[in-house]
């Protein structure tokens, strides 16, 4: 989860149909008769991240004389479409920065390589079993993890401190009466939350549900622990120092203003805004920086949903590309890379060996190391990610008031019915 990236359609259009392939650069036999070439589709922000991500393609090329590889950004809000409709005309990239959420149904599908036994995941023991899982489907594995994310609380320690608030709150309550505190003692909102679905998951979370139980095969988006969850979330909008709702477009933007220039103390944000975190005025001392795992329910449990992007590998590529494509894999994922990507980009590792002195000498990215723990990977069903698209429908007209959040569950539960045949309430 992250802004939306622009780009102009024709150009991407353009710059797909020239790589979409993996190249003419092996035999029938599927051995290389020359260097074999790589299409490799990277979804990351093309201004912050994607020079690093090139810049450690051409050192791949410099160790391995024999493979070349073409690298084509593509706009993260296009990229699932595209790949889908690609590999189901064999003409798919050879590896794939895919969001987690995207591997059940690519791997449903067949276009991705399993990796097990690979020398993609030689170092399999060293990532996350946590990561590992949510890069799996059926049993098989289906990606190498990259670089992971999940929600925090991210708070302003001076804006704390002022209201003689000396650690982060645990649980929603808390919350609140923090927030109360600090706008009598500062004049300042003490939380802005987000109406977006993804945000909502940790609401859930913290009752031990979810908007569906993928073992029994049932809806639970109208249960009573959602409810009791989502009522929750609905009064993080009403009350002494609680921001009211945004619904409009650029939401997201104004609350991350607000956040990072001080004028709301705390929000729920992943670490893909640490570097935007550091640019506001608010943060220009970088330890002012608070990161704490977000507030928990009344099972008294914290979750929040885990995020984040794999390497996968097209199944429809020949042998001499898909040994390729494993090795770039293995380049890309090894610790060092993934410190390289850390130092410069500000993303977490998904490998403990990565967290180095000097990685974690960056206070975003410490903290949020910190919160992993308590990140919960998704259901391994293809339609999950799908079920986000109802709740982001109905959640904005509940939080401002426009619909009873009985009457929008029950429309949001309508609509999963649809998406998930043979679900039962």
């Amino acid at each position: 989860m992250r802004r939306g990236i622009a780009a102009t359609a024709l150009a991407a259009s353009l710059a797909l149909t020239a790589t979409a392939c993996g190249g003419s650069d092996s035999g029938k036999d599927g051995k290389a008769d020359g260097p074999v070439t790589l299409t490799w589709w990277d979804t990351s922000n093309a201004t912050n991240e994607a020079p690093t991500y090139k810049a450690l393609a051409k050192e791949f090329e410099k160790q391995n004389s024999g493979i070349k590889v073409k690298y084509v950004n593509v706009p993260f809000d296009q990229a699932q479409n595209k790949f889908d409709t690609a590999a189901g005309s064999k003409g798919a990239p050879d590896i794939l920065r895919a969001e987690v959420g995207w591997t059940p149904a690519f791997a449903k599908k067949s276009f991705l390589l399993p990796l097990d036994g690979t020398e993609a995941l030689a170092d399999q023991d060293k990532f996350q079993p946590n990561l590992l899982k949510q890069a799996q489907f059926e049993g098989k594995t289906y990606g190498v993890p990259f670089v992971t994310d999940t929600l925090a609380l991210v708070y302003n320690k001076e804006l704390f401190a002022k209201a003689g608030i000396d650690k982060a709150p645990t649980t929603w309550d808390d919350l609140k009466a923090a927030a109360a505190t600090i706008k009598s003692k500062t004049g300042v909102d003490g939380y802005w939350g987000s109406t977006q679905a993804y945000y909502a998951q940790p609401y859930l979370y913290g009752e031990g549900t979810d908007t569906i139980d993928a073992d029994a095969k049932k809806r639970t988006i109208t249960g009573d622990a959602a409810v009791k969850g989502l009522t929750t979330w609905q009064g993080m909008f009403d009350g002494k120092g609680l921001h009211k709702a945004d619904t409009t477009a650029d939401a997201y933007a104004h609350i991350q203003d607000a956040f990072v220039n001080g004028k709301v103390a705390a929000i729920m944000q992943g670490p893909w805004e640490i570097t935007n975190f550091y640019k506001g005025s608010a943060f220009t001392d970088k330890a002012n920086l608070g990161i704490a795992p977000v507030p928990g329910g009344s099972t008294g449990k914290a979750g929040a949903p885990t995020g984040g992007h794999n390497l996968s590998v097209y199944a429809g590529s020949d042998k001499a590309h898909q040994e390729a494509a494993l090795k770039f894999v293995n380049f890309m994922t090894s610790a060092k890379s993934q410190e390289q990507i850390a130092l410069k980009n500000s993303t977490l590792p998904t490998r403990d060996d990565a967290y180095t002195a000097q990685v974690k000498a960056d206070p975003g990215i410490a903290g949020y190391q910190t919160v992993l723990p308590i990140a919960q990977p998704r259901p391994a069903l293809p339609e999950y990610s799908s079920l986000w698209g109802p709740l982001d429908t109905e959640l904005p007209k509940i939080a401002s008031g426009k619909e009873s959040l009985t009457k929008g569950l029950d429309n949001a539960d309508l609509a999963m019915e649809k998406l998930l045949p043979g679900f039962t309430k």
